[in-house]
């Protein structure tokens, strides 16, 4: 796997996000100058403060001045977006520009040994999330039953994203947090990974 490059070759970058469920914006910038990002070079987007939800001025600001492999440090995931496609699209745009990604509670990074596959797992997400639908309708014909070997609500998460939502459990993230980034109810993450764990 490709090792983090040099600090010669690539910036801390840090980025900030308010909302009403996470730390306030100070607490998150203090954790990422913790954790080595320069206090100028962390953005900030303070959605409680009148900006339009749609708009992000700090992350464009961001995104302007990163350059190819430049490390975005966040205190989590959620903070790249306020739903789970939102997110998606803030990695793949990120990936595009060449600009890696640290996400301290949930100790990924795409310069750790699984960060090809954090990507190839946030990427198929957002594939899963666009199908999700259609593939419900579906399965919710009795003509479906041959293929899911049961009648009634389909899996609501693929392999990948119960595998996500595994590792994000393990590394101590909370189900309701999990559950917001995948962009699914408590009880269906509850109950999948349940059913994960008794098909072992």
């Amino acid at each position: 796997m490709a090792q983090p490059p040099s600090s010669a070759q690539h910036m801390l970058l840090g980025y900030a996000r308010a909302s009403a469920v996470a730390p306030a914006l100070d607490e998150q910038v203090d954790t990422l100058v913790s954790h080595g990002v320069a206090q100028r070079r962390i953005y900030t987007d303070d959605t409680l403060a009148g900006v339009v939800a749609a708009q992000r001025p700090g992350f464009d600001a961001l995104l302007d001045y990163a350059r190819p492999g430049d490390l975005l440090i966040v205190v989590s995931m959620d903070r790249l977006g306020r739903s789970a496609d939102e997110v998606l699209a803030t990695v793949r745009t990120l990936t595009e520009h060449d600009v890696g990604i640290q996400a301290l509670r949930e100790g990924l990074s795409t310069h750790d040994d699984g960060g090809s596959t954090l990507v190839g797992v946030l990427a198929s997400l957002a594939v899963a999330n666009d199908e999700m639908s259609a593939v419900g309708r579906r399965a919710r014909s009795p003509g479906d039953r041959h293929r899911t070997g049961h009648l009634g609500r389909p899996r609501a998460l693929t392999d990948d994203q119960v595998e996500l939502a595994r590792r994000l459990r393990d590394n101590g993230d909370s189900v309701p947090t999990i559950a917001a980034v995948l962009g699914v109810s408590r009880a269906t993450l509850y109950r999948t990974l349940a059913e994960k764990r008794s098909t072992r």
